[in-house]
């Protein structure tokens, strides 16, 4: 089932040279998608016919690339279904901004993908093109794994827990959450407001940021550097090192290894209490917002909706508003405290996942790695590269000080032929 993701680098080379058409391009990835999506079940809805013939004959930086729109971003050409019942045939009036942007550069949105229910735990049918036994990760599961598949270039995602780093990593490839708020996510649908981030994906690093690039107009996409010689690199060690599997602590220190023998300083860096204390706020901060932001579905519409997802909001609609209101502050003192790190900080690595991709579909896995960063909106990388003995890909995080994309994408774009070297 698994085939090579496409890289954006060179399928942008090889239109840029006249090697590859638009049309062709995209014909090519409709194929990829009629012939694997059977089994991977990456897509929830196909782009109709008018939209693709906008895509052939569009212009601009993304031009003949093909990307997917995970199923909680508005479409005025699609249905919005929000991985729910509830939503079934929705069509909205008008894209999601950052749809909406993507197409005004030229990206041909192939399709809607796979979402668990309003991105929260309940699975949806997507599994994971490296081995179909196991998830794919959630909640943007059918985005990841489209790209992983080889069926689209670069994908949306969404990340209030871990859901854009945590299914790179589970599928093998490079996930980009950005600084919060980088990206717009007006017209996606509210799961936490404090913590809803729109994030990317891509093949590689380096294709994860010209994605960006080229959709934001920022400056993302740093030439590669030559080698580690001037990074000051931090290995955070968190309360919750203690859960991670065997496989991923290996990899954790195959990757420090491989960028301190690069020409970085290595450092640890313990976890200061303010900070375990964050992400032990982040639960109370996304229950209580879940909670309001989905009370009409939770109120009204309640059988109609997954076990999961129902219990998390109504353990939410339980929280006390003076909870909720300590867990912010305790949110506010862990985003200063992670600033400060940064003091003498170019980066920390850490895991993306307490380990590969666990098997069976009933679950998509632990967020427990990613919730801090998600709560502080720190730039996370997730850089593909290592594997398990039996081929489940293990990625590690770049992360760096908010605003600090840039840095982050050409860290993880320096460290991630390093790890794929054997």
């Amino acid at each position: 089932m698994h085939a090579a993701p496409i890289s954006l680098a060179a399928l942008l080379a090889d239109l840029d040279a006249g090697r590859l058409t638009v049309a062709a391009s995209l014909a090519r990835a409709q194929e990829r998608i009629d012939a694997v999506d059977a089994a991977v079940g990456a897509f929830v809805a196909r782009a109709p016919e008018a939209s693709l013939a906008a895509a052939n004959a569009a212009s601009g930086p993304l031009a003949g690339v093909p990307i997917g729109v995970k199923d909680i971003f508005e479409t005025a050409d699609m249905p919005t279904e929000h991985g729910s019942r509830i939503y079934r045939g929705h069509q909205p009036l008008a894209d999601a901004p950052l749809v909406a942007m993507a197409r005004a550069r030229g990206a041909a949105v192939l399709g809607k993908t796979a979402t668990t229910e309003f991105a929260s735990m309940d699975p949806c049918k997507t599994c994971n093109p490296h081995n179909p036994d196991h998830t794919p990760g959630g909640s943007s599961s059918g985005s990841a794994a489209a790209v992983a598949a080889g069926m689209v270039a670069g994908a949306f995602g969404s990340q209030t827990g871990g859901s854009v780093i945590r299914p790179a990593s589970f599928c093998g490839i490079a996930g980009y959450k950005p600084s919060f708020r980088l990206l717009p996510t007006v017209g996606m649908k509210t799961f936490a407001w404090s913590l809803d981030t729109a994030g990317l994906f891509a093949a590689g690093v380096a294709d994860v940021a010209l994605l960006a690039e080229r959709i934001t107009g920022r400056a993302l996409a740093a030439p590669a550097s030559a080698d580690a010689s001037g990074l000051t690199v931090g290995l955070y060690r968190s309360t919750h090192d203690h859960d991670l599997d065997p496989s991923m602590r290996e990899a954790w220190e195959i990757a420090a290894r491989r960028i301190e023998a690069a020409g970085a300083r290595l450092v640890d860096v313990a976890e200061p209490e303010v900070m375990a204390a964050a992400r032990d706020a982040h639960g109370t901060v996304q229950g209580f917002e879940a909670a309001q932001a989905l009370f009409h579905e939770r109120t009204q519409h309640r059988g109609r909706m997954g076990p999961k997802i129902l219990a998390a909001l109504d353990a939410g609609a339980a929280i006390e508003p003076a909870d909720y209101d300590a867990a912010r502050r305790a949110a506010r003192l862990g985003r200063k405290a992670a600033t400060a790190l940064f003091a003498s900080l170019d980066a920390l690595l850490v895991p993306s996942a307490l380990g590969p991709a666990p098997k069976g579909l009933g679950s998509t896995g632990d967020p427990i790695m990613n919730k801090l960063w998600t709560l502080t909106g720190n730039p996370v990388v997730n850089v593909p590269g290592l594997r398990t003995p039996d081929g489940l890909p293990l990625g590690v995080s770049i992360v760096t000080r908010f605003g600090r994309d840039r840095e982050a994408l050409a860290i993880g774009a320096l460290i991630e032929p390093l790890l794929a070297a054997r």
